[in-house]
């Protein structure tokens, strides 16, 4: 009976504030329905990952196949090269994250505000080029016959190096332009967050005789930990989705073998060679592994520093 009286308060409270609130609800709709229409209702083709698919049949009409995809994927010969490549590049591309607190940092120490919104347009400006126009810039700067690094290293008297064709080149040059485009958009978060740090207590650490460095180590980035241990945590659930279009661009035959990632091969599977289900397979592998290391490092965060986003 408590129980009930409880559950039944609680209800009226939620449709109080619901309905005091209704013109909010009402602006946060259409994200909802954006949500619920292109990323849960595709969700319903995830079985093709699990049938013979043919699109004659349609999704339901298509034989039942089971785990077969995926038992074949795990003995594919290049599955742990795939692999590994996959996480090579993305726990490199990781480096981006501590560079991108360290700037929001420094820009946060500028006293010219002139001058500080100036870098941080010059930093951020890189995040609205294209892909294209990225991979375009990497091969201009390192191209062998008219690059830029090439033509200053003869200059210098050095020889000439194929960077772009030689494997073990790859990548530092997909880590470093993906830093150099993404650094500046990626501190934008984090400088928003010490924004909110309150100047009494910078004050206050200034009074005690603290210098800067120790006025960031023990003032600002206290305070901005909970968002750097979000992002944190979101950036480990994206482990395996190291993005496509980027690798695709900088791929050559003589990088092959540290360039082919998961996502590049599942295009070469699905769009090229129609095996629809095949690669459907891969991407919800990839999409599970991607889910248990976010709840991993979820529930890590949790225990360490009770701080976590479930």
């Amino acid at each position: 009976m408590k129980n009930t009286r409880t559950l039944r308060t609680s209800y009226h409270t939620k449709l109080k504030i619901f309905k005091e609130n209704w013109t909010l609800y009402f602006l946060v709709l259409p994200a909802f329905i954006y949500l619920f229409l292109f990323n849960y209702m595709p969700m319903y083709g995830v079985q093709i990952a699990f049938r013979n698919f043919r699109p004659k049949k349609g999704i339901t009409g298509s034989d039942w196949v089971g785990l077969k995809h995926f038992i074949k994927f795990f003995n594919y010969p290049a599955f742990w090269q795939l692999l590994g490549n996959t996480l090579t590049i993305s726990l490199w591309s990781m480096i981006s994250f501590p560079m991108s607190v360290l700037l929001a940092l420094m820009i946060n120490e500028v006293q010219n505000a002139k001058f500080k919104r100036t870098v941080q347009m010059v930093t951020y400006m890189p995040h609205f080029i294209s892909t294209v126009v990225v991979v375009s810039l990497v091969r201009l700067m390192f191209d062998r016959g008219a690059g830029v690094i090439n033509t200053v290293l003869t200059g210098l008297g050095g020889d000439r190096v194929d960077f772009l064709q030689t494997p073990k080149y790859f990548v530092p040059l997909y880590v470093g332009s993906g830093i150099w485009q993404n650094l500046g958009w990626n501190a934008i978060i984090f400088l928003s967050a010490l924004s909110a740090v309150s100047p009494e207590h910078v004050e206050a650490a200034r009074i005690d005789g603290a210098n800067r460095l120790q006025i960031n180590l023990h003032v600002y980035i206290p305070t901005i930990l909970p968002t750097i241990i979000i992002m944190l945590i979101m950036r480990c659930g994206s482990v395996l989705s190291v993005g496509y279009e980027k690798i695709f661009l900088m791929q050559n035959p003589l990088n092959l073998d540290v360039s082919q990632v998961i996502s590049t091969y599942v295009y070469d599977l699905g769009i090229v060679n129609g095996q629809y289900s095949y690669s459907s397979a891969i991407g919800l592998f990839n999409n599970i592994v991607n889910i248990i290391l976010l709840l991993s490092v979820n529930w890590i965060a949790k225990k360490v520093s009770s701080i976590s986003i479930l």
